[in-house]
């Protein structure tokens, strides 16, 4: 991690009281602390609540008794100190107030909803907070980056407005992940593996991030974006990214980038007339959730007996290059699942069948949940007195039990301190990938997705995407 010469003074969370803030941002910041981690760094909460200072304390407070597992009240005691409130609203004239709270060395969080992106982005140039002077001012944006390729292009241009291109740290949390950030390093300090790292040995990458859970209140938000939207087009795409890239020559956050952005625009276009063929989109109804029976999206809180939201999305995506050419990648995700299960699978081409009379495939397997874990699935031989094969795996786990535990944000909260920006998004990835969903997009404007049970593996339908001889992983916990 590239850390910057000018040590950090200030971070604000503009949306200090919402969902975010409480779930991930404070509880990250805690653990960091406690680890003696956090920079000397003064925290600044933003929102429009009429808090006092002694109120957004105790709720801060409160929260983090729910949601941090190692809550210590003495850590609470030494962190609340560094941390003030400040009530207002997203028009220049009221976070111009944030002025003389703030140094030279600025970071401004937007743990907002999506819609507010903009406004808060020109609110803050405005006051003459985007301004670097002496130090820096940096601005970090979570996703949806836009709703669609249109939408995406008119967020760049309003933040664009007061903040350049390498002031915006755009996240995306499964950029933090240990595992995620693993496969980079296990692809790239392994030199067995980059001559097998292409279509002559790679028969077809399937990555799956599947969920268990269902809309859990964020209804407001889902039914609008979707799991094409929530999933596919960012963190899924972000993956596919990391999986297909090119080596860099230098572990540089511009060169990264750009290796990523050349396989996004090196993706076939998904033609208007063969959506079907590339697309498939699905729906849960009531099922069985392990021993829970659930209810069916349509009968969730908030949501019309309408909605043609999709649930599940999954995706065929063929990269036109020297190094993959011919190789389907298949993405997947969705809600009410079998099983909470995130994966990079890729599977090598068979060896001949003459030797053993049939044929024998290796899958590699980077997995993210519900441990993270390398698998290499190879073939042995059977013991006893015939030349018969057997599978075996051959299993790493990631991270030891006396390591410590990092979650995504405390990795890129610290990042973005610090100025590295190899794990944040630039403009033209997003922009890229919005163009090669906008044909799946545009062909579900009309129709309806596929039902699924609850609990399921998903739409049946999902096959259809699969050319011969593939078919879906099963979601399910390793036993």
């Amino acid at each position: 991690m590239t850390v910057d010469s000018q040590e950090v003074s200030t971070i604000v969370i503009i949306g200090a009281t919402g969902d975010l803030t409480r779930r991930l941002l404070f509880p990250a910041i805690f653990r960091l602390y406690a680890l003696k981690q956090w920079p000397n760094t003064r925290i600044i909460g933003y929102a429009v609540e009429d808090f006092t200072q002694a109120q957004f304390l105790q709720h801060l407070e409160q929260n983090l008794q729910q949601f941090e597992h190692d809550y210590d009240g003495a850590v609470w005691e030494s962190l609340k100190g560094q941390i003030e409130y400040v009530s207002g609203d997203l028009t220049a004239a009221s976070l111009s107030r944030l002025q003389s709270k703030i140094s030279a060395n600025a970071l401004f969080y937007l743990a907002l909803p999506p819609q507010l992106f903009g406004d808060a982005a020109e609110g803050l140039g405005e006051a003459g907070l985007s301004s670097t002077g002496n130090g820096w001012r940096r601005l970090v944006v979570e996703k949806p980056f836009g709703w669609d390729f249109d939408s995406a292009k008119a967020l760049r241009e309003r933040i664009h407005k007061f903040w350049q291109e390498n002031q915006v740290y755009r996240i995306d949390h499964f950029l933090g992940k240990e595992t995620t950030q693993n496969l980079l390093v296990f692809r790239f300090a392994n030199r067995f593996l980059e001559p097998v790292w292409n279509s002559d040995h790679v028969r077809q990458v399937q990555i799956t991030v599947a969920e268990t859970l269902g809309v859990e209140g964020r209804w407001q938000y889902y039914d609008r974006a979707g799991a094409l939207r929530d999933m596919i087009q960012n963190h899924l795409m972000q993956l596919f990214t990391l999986t297909a890239l090119d080596p860099p020559s230098t572990w540089d956050a511009d060169v990264l980038r750009e290796h990523k952005v050349e396989v996004l625009r090196a993706v076939r276009t998904i033609p208007d007339d063969q959506v079907d063929a590339f697309a498939l989109r699905g729906q849960y109804q009531a099922g069985l959730v392990g021993t829970q029976q659930v209810k069916g999206y349509h009968d969730e809180t908030g949501i019309p007996t309408s909605s043609t939201t999709d649930t599940f999305a999954a995706l065929k995506l063929y990269v036109d290059n020297w190094r993959w050419h011919g190789t389907p990648f298949y993405l997947r995700s969705g809600k009410r699942l079998a099983a909470r299960f995130s994966e990079i699978a890729l599977e090598l081409r068979d060896v001949p069948p003459g030797l053993f009379g049939k044929p024998l495939s290796n899958w590699l397997i980077f997995r993210m949940w519900p441990d993270q874990c390398i698998d290499v699935v190879a073939w042995a031989k059977e013991p006893g007195l015939a030349l018969e094969t057997r599978q075996i795996i051959l299993a790493t786990p990631y991270q030891k039990i006396d390591e410590p535990d990092y979650s995504a944000y405390e990795q890129l909260l610290l990042e973005a301190l610090h100025g590295d920006r190899a794990y944040f998004l630039r403009f033209d990835e997003v922009e890229e990938s919005w163009r090669i969903l906008t044909p799946v997009l545009d062909a579900w404007r009309s129709g309806a997705p596929e039902l699924y049970d609850a609990g399921s593996q998903g739409p049946k339908g999902q096959e259809r995407l699969m050319i011969a001889g593939h078919h879906w992983r099963t979601i399910a916990v390793p036993q």
